[in-house]
């Protein structure tokens, strides 16, 4: 049994709240002995199971303005509105370095999950892969619809995680996970609208109907995950965190201060909230926290 487990829902530049929340728990040196997470989640707990203190604001958001990360025209000539060799090659190898020395001799478990193109299913993969693998997986898993190509990898074509399992609760739950603790980046009572970009779906992915089906029904498995979610914290099962207020955050956010303002609410929250989410835990997962 893993325990306490950190589920990490993507979201885009929402993640800076995630990134924040990680942040207060590294001040805390405390680290989860299972941690999952789609797209942004898995970028952020990539950092955050490196033990790499502040990594995920200066990648998040002291990067944000390279003409690289974000731009129409990485859209035009590449195909992908996020400069994915920028934030998979460049940034973690050389302008803010990723440890991946501590990241692979870390103890805890951590899981990234990936969409299959071609089945439209959540397939996960571990920590354990070599060096020059570990960052393909989760840039995979961050390759958004419409924004980014499909990754290959092991003969996979792999897509963001979010389409096949948006908060991977369920896969936590079967893995052992006991007292799971949920980082959500939208408030509480957010719901999601169905697509409207269905025939643009069917017409760029249409070598794979596996999943055009799942972003056509994503919208309703992320829906039912937040209900079962609903249900788990009113009773005591689960711990959740969410922002308690409404950023005007765009998936694809360039503004610094915006994203700023989000993160340092993630932060505060998590410093805030971090004796109430230890007695939750209680004995043995919780610690005392730093005064």
């Amino acid at each position: 049994m893993n325990g306490a487990g950190l589920i990490l829902e993507g979201g885009g530049m929402r993640g800076v709240f995630t990134g924040g929340i990680l942040e207060s728990f590294m001040e805390q040196d405390y680290y989860f002995p299972y941690v999952i997470g789609v797209s942004a989640g898995a970028c952020h707990g990539s950092s955050y199971a490196a033990r790499q203190r502040d990594r995920n604001r200066k990648v998040s958001i002291d990067y944000v303005t390279h003409p690289d990360y974000i731009s129409l025209k990485n859209l035009v000539t590449k195909r992908e509105l996020f400069g994915m060799d920028l934030l998979f090659d460049k940034l973690p190898n050389e302008l803010v370095p990723f440890d991946y020395e501590t990241f692979s001799a870390s103890p805890e478990r951590f899981v990234i999950g990936t969409t299959d193109c071609y089945s439209g299913k959540p397939i996960y993969f571990e920590k354990g892969a070599p060096r020059d693998e570990i960052l393909k997986v989760v840039r995979a898993s961050s390759s958004l619809p419409f924004m980014a190509a499909p990754v290959e990898y092991k003969g996979l074509k792999l897509m963001d995680g979010g389409i096949a399992d948006p908060i991977p609760l369920k896969k936590a739950l079967e893995d052992g996970v006991e007292r799971p603790v949920v980082v959500l980046t939208r408030p509480k009572g957010y719901r999601k609208a169905a697509s409207r970009f269905s025939g643009v779906s069917k017409f760029m992915y249409k070598q794979y109907p596996g999943l055009v089906e799942q972003m056509e029904t994503r919208w309703k498995h992320y829906n039912e995950t937040l209900d079962w979610l609903d249900e788990l914290e009113t009773q005591g099962d689960a711990f959740v965190i969410r922002p308690q207020e409404t950023f005007k955050i765009s998936r694809a956010e360039r503004n610094p201060q915006r994203l700023s303002a989000l993160y340092e609410f993630g932060l505060k929250s998590g410093r805030d909230g971090f004796g109430e989410l230890m007695d939750w835990l209680g004995e043995p997962y919780s610690i005392m926290p730093k005064a």
